[in-house]
């Protein structure tokens, strides 16, 4: 996933260059089933939108825009607190859904280990305001939450295979036989069975 900075200019309704000291990481949903990471970040900039409104990061199946430093204020959270002590990330609404939440995922993990952070730092904008956001994991009663976190999670713990695994786990994700998620872990007798089972072409 690229990652780009094209930080907004400095205005009162979008960045007003006031610093922070970030404690949390904040998700979203765009509300936009057409637009894009490009067009969400053009859109703070449009002379037309003359919202209060704002964010950090915007994230969709291709890339990632950082549009407001991530050690300044942005105006995204619903709340005073919110804004003054989390950093903003939009995830887009568009395009392959499965790519933009694996982009996400891999974000915000990176995002949370750069900072020695762990899961107790996410919070959605319904945390701050019980605004219904981020909308696109808000189904079973924020079941789509309780998964992102748990692939966040996953994605914190990834470990690269040893060398002379490569070939074989490779074979193994390509044949839907392991998720190759932890290629150092003990396996459980019902996790070898299931290897196994798949191995043959069972579901």
């Amino acid at each position: 996933m690229n990652y780009k900075m094209q930080h907004i200019p400095i205005s009162k309704a979008k960045r007003s260059g006031k610093k922070i000291k970030a404690e949390y990481i904040t998700i979203h949903s765009t509300a936009n089933e057409k637009s894009s990471a490009q067009n969400e970040r053009d859109w703070l900039v449009n002379p037309s939108n003359n919202r209060t409104a704002s964010w950090h990061i915007v994230v969709d199946e291709i890339e990632a825009i950082e549009a407001i430093p991530l050690d300044e204020i942005a105006y995204h959270a619903g709340s005073t607190q919110g804004n003054s002590t989390s950093i903003g990330i939009e995830i887009c609404e568009s395009g392959d859904r499965q790519k933009t939440l694996q982009n996400a995922v891999k974000l915000v993990a990176k995002m949370l280990q750069e900072r020695g952070w762990g899961l107790d730092r996410l919070r959605r904008h319904f945390d701050w305001s019980e605004k219904d956001c981020p909308r696109i994991l808000n189904y079973n009663n924020w079941e789509g939450w309780t998964k992102f976190k748990r692939d966040v999670s996953i994605e914190l713990t990834y470990q690269d295979p040893s060398p002379w695994a490569k070939e074989a786990w490779k074979w193994g994700i390509e044949n839907g036989i392991i998720d190759g998620k932890r290629p150092k872990d003990t396996a459980t007798r019902e996790e070898i069975i299931t290897m196994i089972f798949r191995s043959k072409g069972e579901k």
